[in-house]
């Protein structure tokens, strides 16, 4: 995005990278797909719209701030999904839960720094970017836990990379989605369309399988961290103190909530 690509154009390779190796994962684990099945088309869908949403929402957050508040804005999908639990029941609410979001939104206000949004350096549009991307995964885990039953991830996660490359493609710049294969940029949309669109989303469902739901809770509380880290080491941002405090907060906070919540994946 430094050397002016779009975050639509930025997230159509990514996904369509992405796309491949989970095609690929599906011709070889083609049991059980559910393909026949219309809910797990219909599911898979809403999947992917969520998955669009999240992947765009959270590069434009990235433009407009930094990655280490875009990736902790994405993280309070969990709020979101508690949110909608509640409205569908399929949560209780309590005053511990209700206490545990307050302390979410606080940590946004801190890590933002919306109280003083001259000095932060993001914007409202980055704000605003960055929650859209966690209501937008919120979307995609729903999508994907109502799939689940009617077929394979494989199956599930194909359906919905297709729905993200028809929306983005429709949406996009198609002179600039063509001027990538010819640019010096080209290694690193491959990169990240290998890493951060098809081996991460196979190995995490992959991992998902293989641990408890309470465990990939906590190592997923990783990601904001080590995003951060990154950006602070790598790419030259600063956190203030506060910052920190309401990053923890959030990251605190979301962990505990997904230990402690009904709705799972698959």
């Amino acid at each position: 995005m430094a050397d002016g690509w779009s975050p639509l154009v930025v997230t159509l390779y990514r996904g369509g990278i992405g796309l491949f190796f989970i095609i690929a994962w599906l011709v070889l684990r083609p049991c059980n797909s559910g393909l026949r099945h219309w809910r797990l088309w219909l599911w898979s869908m809403i999947a992917g719209i969520g998955v669009a949403g999240n992947f765009t929402f959270y590069f434009l957050s990235i433009a407009e701030g930094s990655i280490a508040v875009a990736v902790t804005l994405m993280y309070c999908a969990s709020v979101f999904v508690y949110l909608v639990s509640f409205v569908l029941k399929l949560e209780r609410p309590t005053a511990r839960k209700w206490l545990a979001i307050v302390m979410v939104l606080m940590g946004v206000v801190l890590l933002t720094r919306i109280y003083e949004a001259e000095a932060s350096g993001v914007t409202l549009i980055g704000v605003g970017a960055g929650l859209l991307a966690g209501l937008s995964y919120a979307v995609f885990i729903f999508g994907f836990k109502y799939a689940a039953p009617h077929g394979s991830p494989q199956a599930i996660l194909s359906i919905a990379f297709a729905v993200l490359v028809v929306i983005l493609t429709s949406l996009g710049d198609v002179e600039q989605t063509v001027d990538v294969l010819s640019s010096p940029s080209w290694l690193l949309f491959v990169v990240l369309g290998v890493l951060g669109g098809g081996l991460s989303f196979i190995l995490y469902i992959i991992g998902l399988n293989s641990t408890t739901p309470t465990l990939a809770s906590v190592v997923a509380m990783v990601e904001p961290v080590t995003a951060a880290l990154f950006g602070v080491v790598v790419l030259n941002e600063s956190l203030t103190s506060l910052q920190f405090i309401g990053m923890g907060l959030i990251l605190i906070t979301v962990t505990a909530l997904s230990t402690k919540s009904k709705v799972r994946w698959g």
